[in-house]
């Protein structure tokens, strides 16, 4: 071959390798991306990162699958949120798999079964490009795929659809609370509720995600599914008996269709028990519940006093260690780990304003973060937490806070106070906190 053909051919090796390249970076001509990602798994009552202990400050992120879909939700906004979170430690997402209903007052619009069954393709591919954008960066997600609460249709919901007449909204003035939770107890024993549901759960776990093309049961990004947001049993023991038998039938299911992933219940702990935490073992001690799970309110619980702020914010701290040593005593009993996975604390006066301290809520943060950081160096069983919530670069009105259609997602769910219990881009002081802890925590 002569010299000079040798160089164009050279040449032209070069040029066409560089176009590739550039389709590629434009995304014309991209392949999923699938880079490894280590398995989360349970050894010793110990989470596993791969082969080391892994321990977490993570957040609850409930409406990301929202922001993620192409049409109507904010993809720019959902990629900022997620680097800035990257940056300060978080890989742990909890994650609400998917609403019900038609989002009507209190609830989550759009939702992901408008009608039971059918499926909003667009919200689907906001999980689907969710996961992929979690994948890139080594974050993990926990899947919540109910719900106990009316915010975002859940189980109440499936009562309307199977024929148990309209649901009563505590958050109307005509009916209350117990009415609600009355109400949505039958969904335990409603035989055409939970069929659709189990449909819903076959549906969602072998669902393969187009970027990445996995499988979502073979995707190490999720690492539990969780079988509601608070399931409880409500209003009376002898609720138990079909409690049971759901929560069984459910987490059996979800194990046979995912032998790999972790399963946990969504449960806020003694509170989903009447109280009892007999019944909160005796109901975690089935094989595949691979986890347990508490959730902590000072506000809602009335240990946080707004016209006491900084007094009832240690009073918070001090019951806060109490709930968490008596769930936690009840982990090592059946060596299983634990995850504080929802916890919240409002601003100074419960103010809506970016612009109130979040002094009070700092406070509380840390004393929580000091247990997760003892827990590492003691290798215990509180392995984690998920604080509720981030709202990143969520605009809000802090005059009235009501959400409407068409608003920001923040970490607050539709029917509270926007902003009231969430951590947004501009709360540095609170961020930091948490990039401090979590380094601690890889130390």
């Amino acid at each position: 071959m002569k010299k000079n053909t040798l160089i164009i051919l050279l040449l032209s090796i070069m040029f066409s390798c560089k176009d590739k390249k550039q389709e590629t970076i434009s995304g014309e001509q991209e392949t999923p991306s699938i880079n490894k990602v280590d398995l989360i798994s349970i050894k010793d009552s110990k989470f596993y990162k791969g082969d080391k202990p892994y321990y977490f400050i993570g957040a609850n992120y409930w409406y990301g699958p929202l922001i993620g879909a192409k049409n109507i939700g904010d993809r720019e906004r959902l990629i900022k949120e997620l680097d800035l979170m990257k940056s300060v430690g978080i890989d742990n997402l909890r994650i609400l798999a998917g609403a019900e209903g038609d989002g009507g007052d209190s609830r989550v619009h759009p939702a992901l079964q408008p009608e039971q069954g059918v499926y909003n393709e667009d919200l689907l591919d906001g999980l689907d490009f969710l996961l992929a954008e979690m994948r890139k960066r080594n974050m993990y997600a926990v899947l919540y795929m109910n719900n106990n609460w009316i915010w975002s249709g859940g189980m109440s919901e499936y009562l309307k659809w199977n024929g148990y007449g309209d649901v009563p909204n505590p958050f109307l003035e005509q009916y209350t609370w117990d009415e609600y939770m009355n109400y949505t107890k039958q969904f335990h024993s409603c035989k055409p509720c939970k069929e659709a549901y189990y449909k819903h759960i076959t549906f969602l776990m072998t669902r393969t995600n187009p970027y990445t093309g996995l499988k979502y049961t073979d995707d190490n990004t999720i690492m539990s599914w969780q079988v509601a947001n608070e399931p409880r049993v409500l209003m009376t023991p002898d609720h138990e008996t079909a409690f049971a038998e759901w929560l069984n039938e459910t987490v059996a299911l979800i194990r046979k269709l995912d032998p790999i992933h972790l399963v946990s219940t969504g449960t806020e702990g003694k509170h989903g028990f009447l109280q009892n935490m007999d019944m909160f073992e005796r109901l975690h001690t089935n094989k595949n519940i691979d986890y347990l799970a508490m959730h902590m309110w000072p506000k809602n619980w009335g240990w946080y006093d707004i016209n006491n702020e900084k007094e009832s914010t240690q009073v918070s701290i001090k019951n806060a260690n109490t709930y968490m040593n008596e769930h936690i005593l009840i982990a090592e009993k059946i060596n299983k780990p634990i995850v504080m996975s929802e916890f919240g604390f409002p601003r100074e006066k419960e103010s809506l304003s970016l612009d109130a301290s979040v002094e009070n809520r700092d406070t509380f943060y840390k004393a929580i973060f000091n247990r997760i950081i003892d827990s590492k160096k003691s290798q215990g069983v509180l392995a984690g937490l998920n604080f509720w919530g981030f709202a990143g670069f969520a605009k809000t009105n802090p005059d009235n806070g009501k959400w409407q259609h068409g608003d920001d997602f923040t970490a607050d769910p539709p029917q509270e106070p926007q902003g009231l219990n969430s951590v947004f881009a501009s709360d540095t002081s609170t961020l930091n906190l948490i990039k401090e802890a979590n380094q601690t925590l890889l130390d």
